[in-house]
Protein backbone atom coordinates (compact mmCIF):
# COMPACT_ATOMS: atom_id res chain seq x y z
CA UNK A 1 0.00 0.00 0.00
CA UNK A 2 1.00 3.62 -0.53
CA UNK A 3 0.51 5.73 2.58
CA UNK A 4 0.65 9.53 2.72
CA UNK A 5 1.42 11.05 6.12
CA UNK A 6 0.88 14.75 6.78
CA UNK A 7 2.04 16.90 9.67
CA UNK A 8 2.27 20.70 9.34
CA UNK A 9 5.62 21.04 11.12
CA UNK A 10 8.46 18.52 11.04
CA UNK A 11 11.15 20.58 12.73
CA UNK A 12 11.75 19.33 16.28
CA UNK A 13 13.01 16.27 18.10
CA UNK A 14 9.68 15.57 19.75
CA UNK A 15 7.67 12.41 20.24
CA UNK A 16 5.60 13.25 17.18
CA UNK A 17 8.60 13.46 14.85
CA UNK A 18 10.01 10.32 16.47
CA UNK A 19 6.77 8.50 15.69
CA UNK A 20 6.90 9.56 12.04
CA UNK A 21 10.51 8.41 11.86
CA UNK A 22 9.76 5.00 13.35
CA UNK A 23 6.86 4.46 10.95
CA UNK A 24 9.15 5.30 8.03
CA UNK A 25 11.84 2.93 9.33
CA UNK A 26 9.66 -0.06 10.16
CA UNK A 27 6.47 -0.03 8.07
CA UNK A 28 5.93 -2.63 5.39
CA UNK A 29 4.06 -0.02 3.34
CA UNK A 30 5.44 2.66 1.03
CA UNK A 31 5.32 5.98 2.89
CA UNK A 32 5.61 9.60 1.77
CA UNK A 33 5.63 12.30 4.43
CA UNK A 34 4.11 15.65 3.43
CA UNK A 35 4.72 18.70 5.58
CA UNK A 36 4.39 22.45 5.40
CA UNK A 37 7.64 23.07 7.30
CA UNK A 38 10.66 20.76 7.22
CA UNK A 39 13.81 21.62 9.17
CA UNK A 40 16.49 19.00 8.53
CA UNK A 41 18.79 20.50 11.15
CA UNK A 42 16.18 20.83 13.87
CA UNK A 43 14.56 17.41 13.67
CA UNK A 44 15.95 13.87 13.66
CA UNK A 45 18.66 13.73 10.96
CA UNK A 46 17.55 10.21 9.88
CA UNK A 47 14.29 11.61 8.53
CA UNK A 48 16.25 13.04 5.61
CA UNK A 49 16.81 9.45 4.46
CA UNK A 50 13.10 9.06 3.69
CA UNK A 51 10.71 10.68 1.25
CA UNK A 52 9.78 14.04 2.79
CA UNK A 53 7.87 16.48 0.60
CA UNK A 54 7.53 20.11 1.73
CA UNK A 55 4.39 21.76 0.37
CA UNK A 56 2.82 25.21 0.92
CA UNK A 57 5.19 26.39 3.69
CA UNK A 58 3.80 27.82 6.94
CA UNK A 59 5.45 29.55 9.89
CA UNK A 60 6.19 27.77 13.16
CA UNK A 61 5.32 30.96 15.05
CA UNK A 62 2.45 30.57 17.52
CA UNK A 63 1.04 34.11 17.54
CA UNK A 64 -2.66 34.43 16.73
CA UNK A 65 -1.93 36.00 13.34
CA UNK A 66 0.57 33.31 12.39
CA UNK A 67 -1.79 30.54 13.48
CA UNK A 68 -4.65 32.00 11.46
CA UNK A 69 -2.42 32.25 8.41
CA UNK A 70 -1.16 28.69 8.86
CA UNK A 71 -4.69 27.35 9.29
CA UNK A 72 -5.81 29.10 6.10
CA UNK A 73 -2.83 27.71 4.15
CA UNK A 74 -3.35 24.15 5.41
CA UNK A 75 -7.08 24.28 4.61
CA UNK A 76 -6.27 25.41 1.05
CA UNK A 77 -3.60 22.74 0.49
CA UNK A 78 -4.34 19.89 -1.87
CA UNK A 79 -1.91 16.98 -1.78
CA UNK A 80 -1.09 14.90 -4.89
CA UNK A 81 -2.89 11.78 -3.62
CA UNK A 82 -3.98 10.08 -6.87
CA UNK A 83 -1.63 7.11 -6.34
CA UNK A 84 -2.13 6.76 -2.59
CA UNK A 85 -4.43 4.39 -0.70
CA UNK A 86 -4.67 6.17 2.67
CA UNK A 87 -3.92 9.63 4.08
CA UNK A 88 -2.75 9.74 7.71
CA UNK A 89 -2.99 13.17 9.34
CA UNK A 90 -0.91 13.67 12.48
CA UNK A 91 -3.20 15.61 14.79
CA UNK A 92 -2.03 17.95 17.53
CA UNK A 93 -3.68 21.13 16.34
CA UNK A 94 -4.13 22.42 12.80
CA UNK A 95 -3.39 19.30 10.78
CA UNK A 96 -7.06 18.32 10.54
CA UNK A 97 -7.72 21.41 8.42
CA UNK A 98 -6.19 19.41 5.56
CA UNK A 99 -9.56 17.64 5.36
CA UNK A 100 -11.06 20.55 3.40
CA UNK A 101 -9.42 19.52 0.12
CA UNK A 102 -8.17 15.95 0.69
CA UNK A 103 -11.12 13.62 1.20
CA UNK A 104 -10.89 11.52 -1.97
CA UNK A 105 -9.25 8.62 -0.12
CA UNK A 106 -9.76 7.34 3.45
CA UNK A 107 -8.22 9.63 6.07
CA UNK A 108 -6.87 8.42 9.40
CA UNK A 109 -6.32 10.67 12.40
CA UNK A 110 -3.09 9.73 14.18
CA UNK A 111 -3.99 11.74 17.27
CA UNK A 112 -1.21 12.85 19.59
CA UNK A 113 -3.73 15.22 21.16
CA UNK A 114 -6.56 17.46 20.03
CA UNK A 115 -5.38 21.07 20.28
CA UNK A 116 -4.32 21.44 23.89
CA UNK A 117 -4.97 25.17 24.14
CA UNK A 118 -8.64 24.38 23.50
CA UNK A 119 -9.32 20.85 24.76
CA UNK A 120 -6.81 20.20 27.57
CA UNK A 121 -8.19 21.94 30.68
CA UNK A 122 -4.79 22.23 32.37
CA UNK A 123 -3.09 23.59 29.27
CA UNK A 124 -6.03 25.86 28.41
CA UNK A 125 -5.95 27.46 31.87
CA UNK A 126 -2.25 28.26 31.55
CA UNK A 127 -2.66 29.42 27.96
CA UNK A 128 -5.36 31.91 28.99
CA UNK A 129 -3.20 33.13 31.87
CA UNK A 130 -0.37 33.83 29.41
CA UNK A 131 -2.79 35.91 27.30
CA UNK A 132 -4.63 37.56 30.18
CA UNK A 133 -4.65 40.95 28.41
CA UNK A 134 -6.21 39.50 25.27
CA UNK A 135 -8.60 36.87 26.61
CA UNK A 136 -11.44 38.09 24.41
CA UNK A 137 -9.30 37.28 21.37
CA UNK A 138 -8.45 33.86 22.82
CA UNK A 139 -12.11 33.04 23.44
CA UNK A 140 -13.13 34.21 19.96
CA UNK A 141 -10.36 32.17 18.34
CA UNK A 142 -11.36 29.15 20.43
CA UNK A 143 -15.01 29.42 19.41
CA UNK A 144 -14.17 29.65 15.71
CA UNK A 145 -11.59 26.90 15.91
CA UNK A 146 -14.01 24.47 17.55
CA UNK A 147 -16.59 24.98 14.80
CA UNK A 148 -14.08 24.17 12.09
CA UNK A 149 -12.26 21.41 13.97
CA UNK A 150 -15.38 19.44 14.85
CA UNK A 151 -16.41 19.41 11.18
CA UNK A 152 -12.93 18.15 10.23
CA UNK A 153 -13.07 15.34 12.78
CA UNK A 154 -16.34 14.07 11.31
CA UNK A 155 -14.53 13.34 8.03
CA UNK A 156 -12.09 10.81 9.49
CA UNK A 157 -12.44 7.10 8.76
CA UNK A 158 -10.60 6.09 11.96
CA UNK A 159 -8.94 7.69 14.98
CA UNK A 160 -5.69 6.29 16.38
CA UNK A 161 -4.99 7.73 19.85
CA UNK A 162 -1.54 7.35 21.39
CA UNK A 163 -2.85 6.88 24.96
CA UNK A 164 -5.96 6.58 27.08
CA UNK A 165 -5.30 10.12 28.31
CA UNK A 166 -5.62 11.38 24.73
CA UNK A 167 -8.70 9.23 24.16
CA UNK A 168 -10.34 10.74 27.25
CA UNK A 169 -9.56 14.25 25.97
CA UNK A 170 -11.08 13.43 22.57
CA UNK A 171 -14.25 11.95 24.05
CA UNK A 172 -14.67 14.77 26.58
CA UNK A 173 -14.65 17.19 23.64
CA UNK A 174 -17.16 14.99 21.77
CA UNK A 175 -14.99 15.00 18.69
CA UNK A 176 -15.93 11.45 17.74
CA UNK A 177 -17.62 8.30 19.04
CA UNK A 178 -15.82 5.74 21.24
CA UNK A 179 -16.19 3.04 18.59
CA UNK A 180 -14.18 5.16 16.12
CA UNK A 181 -11.06 5.03 18.32
CA UNK A 182 -8.22 2.56 18.72
CA UNK A 183 -5.25 3.07 21.06
CA UNK A 184 -1.74 2.25 19.87
CA UNK A 185 1.09 3.18 22.23
CA UNK A 186 4.31 4.61 20.77
CA UNK A 187 7.33 3.54 22.74
CA UNK A 188 10.92 2.43 22.60
CA UNK A 189 13.00 0.00 20.55
CA UNK A 190 12.60 -3.44 22.09
CA UNK A 191 16.20 -4.23 21.11
CA UNK A 192 17.46 -1.41 23.32
CA UNK A 193 15.87 -2.54 26.59
CA UNK A 194 18.82 -3.14 28.85
CA UNK A 195 19.28 -2.54 32.57
CA UNK A 196 22.31 -0.28 33.01
CA UNK A 197 23.87 -0.97 36.42
CA UNK A 198 25.97 2.21 36.54
CA UNK A 199 24.36 4.86 38.73
CA UNK A 200 26.17 8.15 38.88
CA UNK A 201 24.90 10.61 41.51
CA UNK A 202 22.64 12.73 39.32
CA UNK A 203 18.94 12.96 38.63
CA UNK A 204 18.18 13.39 34.95
CA UNK A 205 15.44 15.69 33.61
CA UNK A 206 15.31 15.18 29.82
CA UNK A 207 13.04 16.54 27.10
CA UNK A 208 12.34 19.63 25.05
CA UNK A 209 12.96 22.76 27.09
CA UNK A 210 9.61 24.54 26.76
CA UNK A 211 6.95 25.75 29.15
CA UNK A 212 4.62 22.76 28.72
CA UNK A 213 7.33 20.52 30.21
CA UNK A 214 7.06 22.42 33.51
CA UNK A 215 10.81 22.14 34.13
CA UNK A 216 10.65 24.77 36.86
CA UNK A 217 8.91 22.13 39.00
CA UNK A 218 11.97 19.89 38.74
CA UNK A 219 14.33 22.74 39.63
CA UNK A 220 12.28 23.89 42.61
CA UNK A 221 11.85 20.31 43.84
CA UNK A 222 15.57 19.62 43.53
CA UNK A 223 16.36 22.82 45.44
CA UNK A 224 14.00 21.65 48.22
CA UNK A 225 15.78 18.29 48.21
CA UNK A 226 19.24 19.89 48.43
CA UNK A 227 18.18 22.22 51.23
CA UNK A 228 16.94 19.23 53.26
CA UNK A 229 19.50 16.56 52.34
CA UNK A 230 22.63 18.32 51.08
CA UNK A 231 24.36 18.54 47.71
CA UNK A 232 25.45 14.96 47.18
CA UNK A 233 23.48 14.74 43.92
CA UNK A 234 23.34 16.80 40.74
CA UNK A 235 20.39 17.67 38.54
CA UNK A 236 21.10 17.42 34.80
CA UNK A 237 18.53 19.04 32.49
CA UNK A 238 18.97 18.15 28.82
CA UNK A 239 17.04 18.98 25.67
CA UNK A 240 16.67 21.26 22.69
CA UNK A 241 15.60 24.90 22.88
CA UNK A 242 13.84 26.37 19.85
CA UNK A 243 13.69 30.12 19.30
CA UNK A 244 10.28 30.68 20.87
CA UNK A 245 11.43 28.91 24.07
CA UNK A 246 14.60 30.95 24.58
CA UNK A 247 12.94 33.31 27.13
CA UNK A 248 11.67 30.30 29.06
CA UNK A 249 15.17 28.79 29.11
CA UNK A 250 16.58 32.09 30.38
CA UNK A 251 14.05 32.00 33.23
CA UNK A 252 15.08 28.46 34.14
CA UNK A 253 18.74 29.45 34.32
CA UNK A 254 17.83 32.33 36.60
CA UNK A 255 15.82 29.96 38.80
CA UNK A 256 18.84 27.64 39.12
CA UNK A 257 21.28 30.40 40.09
CA UNK A 258 23.19 29.70 43.27
CA UNK A 259 23.00 25.92 42.80
CA UNK A 260 26.18 24.77 41.07
CA UNK A 261 24.89 21.20 41.05
CA UNK A 262 22.15 22.08 38.53
CA UNK A 263 23.43 21.70 34.97
CA UNK A 264 21.95 22.31 31.51
CA UNK A 265 22.89 20.35 28.40
CA UNK A 266 21.42 22.11 25.36
CA UNK A 267 20.90 20.41 22.00
CA UNK A 268 22.36 17.00 22.93
CA UNK A 269 22.74 14.34 20.26
CA UNK A 270 20.77 11.10 20.51
CA UNK A 271 23.94 9.35 21.67
CA UNK A 272 24.53 11.94 24.39
CA UNK A 273 20.96 11.53 25.57
CA UNK A 274 21.27 7.76 25.73
CA UNK A 275 24.49 8.08 27.73
CA UNK A 276 22.77 10.43 30.19
CA UNK A 277 19.87 7.98 30.57
CA UNK A 278 22.23 5.05 31.03
CA UNK A 279 24.40 6.66 33.70
CA UNK A 280 21.83 8.54 35.79
CA UNK A 281 20.58 7.54 39.22
CA UNK A 282 16.95 8.21 38.32
CA UNK A 283 14.87 10.25 35.88
CA UNK A 284 12.39 13.07 36.55
CA UNK A 285 9.35 13.85 34.41
CA UNK A 286 7.66 17.13 35.26
CA UNK A 287 5.21 17.89 32.41
CA UNK A 288 1.94 19.00 33.98
CA UNK A 289 -0.44 16.95 31.81
CA UNK A 290 1.50 15.03 29.16
CA UNK A 291 -0.28 13.14 26.38
CA UNK A 292 1.85 10.01 26.93
CA UNK A 293 5.50 10.59 27.75
CA UNK A 294 8.26 8.76 25.89
CA UNK A 295 10.75 10.06 28.45
CA UNK A 296 9.63 7.72 31.27
CA UNK A 297 9.74 4.83 28.78
CA UNK A 298 13.30 5.67 27.74
CA UNK A 299 14.36 5.80 31.38
CA UNK A 300 12.67 2.50 32.19
CA UNK A 301 14.29 0.85 29.17
CA UNK A 302 17.64 1.61 30.82
CA UNK A 303 16.50 0.25 34.18
CA UNK A 304 16.11 3.65 35.84
CA UNK A 305 13.27 4.56 38.23
CA UNK A 306 11.08 7.55 37.39
CA UNK A 307 9.48 10.30 39.45
CA UNK A 308 6.60 11.76 37.40
CA UNK A 309 3.59 14.02 37.85
CA UNK A 310 0.52 11.96 38.65
CA UNK A 311 -1.49 13.16 35.68
CA UNK A 312 -2.06 12.30 32.03
CA UNK A 313 -0.07 9.74 30.07
CA UNK A 314 2.59 8.94 32.72
CA UNK A 315 -0.15 7.28 34.80
CA UNK A 316 -0.35 4.67 32.03
CA UNK A 317 3.41 4.12 31.90
CA UNK A 318 4.78 4.41 35.45
CA UNK A 319 3.48 1.94 38.04
CA UNK A 320 3.48 3.88 41.30
CA UNK A 321 5.68 2.24 43.92
CA UNK A 322 6.71 -0.47 41.45
CA UNK A 323 8.73 1.31 38.75
CA UNK A 324 8.95 4.74 40.33
CA UNK A 325 6.69 7.30 41.96
CA UNK A 326 3.70 9.29 40.73
CA UNK A 327 3.40 12.46 42.79
CA UNK A 328 1.40 15.67 42.92
CA UNK A 329 2.75 18.42 40.69
CA UNK A 330 3.99 20.66 43.48
CA UNK A 331 7.64 21.10 44.39
CA UNK A 332 7.55 19.80 47.95
CA UNK A 333 5.78 16.56 46.94
CA UNK A 334 8.10 16.06 43.99
CA UNK A 335 11.07 16.58 46.33
CA UNK A 336 9.73 13.79 48.56
CA UNK A 337 9.80 11.41 45.59
CA UNK A 338 13.40 12.35 44.86
CA UNK A 339 14.33 11.89 48.51
CA UNK A 340 12.78 8.41 48.65
CA UNK A 341 14.96 7.23 45.82
CA UNK A 342 18.09 8.88 47.16
CA UNK A 343 17.60 7.36 50.62
CA UNK A 344 17.47 3.74 49.44
CA UNK A 345 19.76 2.83 46.50
CA UNK A 346 18.77 -0.84 46.64
CA UNK A 347 15.09 0.02 46.37
CA UNK A 348 15.81 2.49 43.55
CA UNK A 349 17.65 -0.27 41.69
CA UNK A 350 14.76 -2.71 42.18
CA UNK A 351 12.28 -0.14 40.84
CA UNK A 352 14.48 0.33 37.79
CA UNK A 353 14.69 -3.39 37.07
CA UNK A 354 10.89 -3.66 37.33
CA UNK A 355 10.60 -0.72 34.94
CA UNK A 356 12.71 -2.46 32.31
CA UNK A 357 10.29 -5.38 32.42
CA UNK A 358 7.16 -3.20 32.32
CA UNK A 359 8.33 -1.12 29.36
CA UNK A 360 8.33 -4.20 27.12
CA UNK A 361 4.63 -3.54 26.57
CA UNK A 362 5.44 -0.18 24.94
CA UNK A 363 7.59 -0.77 21.84
CA UNK A 364 7.91 0.78 18.40
CA UNK A 365 7.78 -2.67 16.89
CA UNK A 366 4.29 -3.30 18.29
CA UNK A 367 3.12 0.22 17.44
CA UNK A 368 4.14 -0.05 13.78
CA UNK A 369 2.72 -3.58 13.54
CA UNK A 370 -0.65 -2.29 14.77
CA UNK A 371 -0.41 0.78 12.54
CA UNK A 372 0.29 -1.34 9.45
CA UNK A 373 -2.62 -3.67 10.22
CA UNK A 374 -4.95 -0.68 10.57
CA UNK A 375 -3.82 0.68 7.20
CA UNK A 376 -4.61 -2.66 5.55
CA UNK A 377 -8.26 -2.30 6.56
CA UNK A 378 -8.51 0.50 3.99
CA UNK A 379 -6.73 -1.25 1.14
CA UNK A 380 -8.41 -0.48 -2.17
Amino acid sequence: MKIAIYHPWVYLKSGLERTILEICKQTKHEVTVFTSHFDKQGTYPELANYRIVEINPVSVERSYGAVLSAGKTIAATRLPLDDFDVLVICCDGLGSFLQFRNRDIPTINLCFTPLRAVYDLEYRKRHLQKHSQKQWIAHLMEWGYKLVDKWCWKQYSKIICISKAVEERVLAARLCKPEDIVIYYPGIDENHIQVCPQREPYFFLPGRIMWTKNIELGIEAFKHFCNEHGNNYRLVIAGMVDKKSEPYYAGLKALAEGYNNIEFVIGPSDQEMQTLYSNCYATLFTAFNEDLGLTPMEAMSRGKPVVAVNKGGPKEVVANGETGYLVDGIAIEFAKGIAKLAADPAHAEALGVAGAERVKRFTWQQFVKDFDAQMCEFKR
